[in-house]
């Protein structure tokens, strides 16, 4: 299995009888999973078993689903809405002491909006059952569609980040291998500072100076941070592996390789290994970034 991307479109039509409808999915970027659905008057109905398929096809990202019917040729009749009848005659008849009208006609009633409606004839309930898991079958042909574009961005994704791990793994360990972080080097700099200041200063004590010195350097010394860049580098590449919802891990993991990163700056006592850990910040910031779009 492969990465995903949090990014898709995807579009599904269908028809059954009189009834067409086509079903439209847009996914961007979420911290967890947004489900967001429209649907035509009189198909809310349709809610609950949407977002059941939704959920057990996608794990994160800001989802738009919107689902358009329309019919073709229904037959139509006309129907009086009770309700708004019964509530004109009332105040109808409240008004009757009050004010000099005459009574209301059946065509003035009529033309009140809203008492006559125009409506299609209803479905039975088997057609209707049988409508709603035809509109659902075309839902679940869009999610297909939606998880292979998703995979095909997660997979160029993932390249991207296989390339950025090997750019990780390999500044650590050329920060490891730096000429500047043999003994000897550290010793002949360490000496070389020693002997300045014990020249500005011969009141200085050597033996508490030796005592700083080694304290420097052991503050100095990046090799923990290299072993945990190389095995988050090893993590990470095992996710990718293992593909899937891994996003949030792998942003744990860049969060990771960002404050190793940092320390590893902040001791450098070189130059050529700040350099070093320049171009590792760079390449992490990069690899956080493409992380972002992954489910």
């Amino acid at each position: 299995m492969s990465v995903r991307s949090m990014t898709g479109f995807a579009r599904s039509d269908g028809s059954d009888g009189v009834y067409r409808w086509a079903w439209e999915i847009r996914t961007v970027n979420g911290k967890g999973l947004d489900l967001r659905f429209r649907f035509p008057q009189g198909f809310e109905r349709l809610d609950p078993p949407t977002r059941e398929r939704c959920a057990a096809r996608l794990t994160r990202g800001s989802v738009q689903a919107t689902l358009t019917i329309a019919s073709e040729g229904a037959a139509t009749r006309i129907r009086i809405n009770d309700a708004v009848l019964d509530d004109v005659l009332a105040a109808a008849e409240r008004l009757r002491g009050r004010i000099d009208f005459q009574p209301p006609t059946l065509d003035g009633l009529l033309s009140v909006r809203g008492v006559v409606e125009l409506v299609e004839n209803e479905v039975d309930e088997e057609g209707r059952v049988a409508l709603d898991n035809a509109v659902l079958r075309s839902l679940d042909r869009a999610l297909d569609d939606l998880v292979a574009m998703r995979e095909r961005e997660g997979q160029a994704i993932g390249v991207l980040l296989t390339q950025q791990l090997a750019e990780i793994g390999r500044l650590a360990h050329e920060a490891e291998v730096a000429p500047a972080r043999s003994p000897d080097a550290i010793r002949a700099r360490l000496s070389e500072q020693v002997s300045a200041l014990l020249d500005a200063s011969p009141t200085f004590d050597a033996a508490r100076l030796h005592q700083e010195a080694v304290f420097l350097a052991t503050k100095a010394d990046i090799r923990e941070e290299i072993d945990r860049l190389q095995a988050h580098v090893s993590a990470a590449t095992a996710l990718l592996s293992e593909g899937g919802a891994v996003g949030r891990r792998l942003d744990f993991l860049a969060q990771e390789f960002s404050r190793e990163t940092n320390t590893l700056c902040s001791k450098a006592n070189d130059l050529s290994v700040t350099t070093i850990g320049l171009s590792l910040k760079a390449v992490v910031d990069q690899f956080r970034e493409q992380i972002q779009n992954l489910e």
